[in-house]
């Protein structure tokens, strides 16, 4: 195994759930719904955080569907069906799910330039641990570490 390649150890942490803060937001009609949250984390002292819900709807979402390197953008009312996903100091990796009127699903990586409708309310988990993006060569990818 190379120094490079995350150990079994590497792949798990543990803290007490009691040590986890949480952090309340509800935004408004037209932020970015990405950039708020990614702004709000940086301005807490944690070096790891998730979220834990979010409720709302968006007039605009961008996203990047699984398996596809370019991003999809639509302009329609939608309902935030869920969003989930994890933030470092490296930035977030954030995954929604949206429906639109029909009901009809849509979802993948969340992108800047989804905007707010009506509101977003939004429960993020701020934790005492490290999280970090790395490459990992078994996946080529920036992939979450834990210090």
């Amino acid at each position: 195994m190379s120094p490079e390649t995350p150990q079994s150890a590497d792949l798990k942490t543990l803290w007490p759930g009691a040590a986890t803060r949480f952090l309340a937001l509800r935004l408004l009609p037209g932020d970015d719904l990405r950039a708020a949250l990614q702004a709000a984390f940086a301005a807490e002292r944690e070096h790891a955080g998730f979220v834990v819900a979010c409720v709302g709807s968006l007039s605009k979402v961008a996203l990047r569907p699984a398996g596809k390197d370019s991003a999809m953008l639509l302009e329609v009312t939608l309902e935030i069906v869920s969003l989930s996903g994890t933030f470092s100091k490296d930035g977030p990796h954030l995954h929604i799910s949206v429906s639109d009127s029909r009901g009809q699903m849509l979802g993948g990586h969340l992108l800047e330039g989804s905007i707010v409708r009506t509101t977003a309310e939004v429960i993020l988990g701020l934790a005492p641990v490290h999280f970090r993006r790395a490459p990992d060569p078994r996946t080529g990818y920036l992939e979450l570490f834990f210090d």
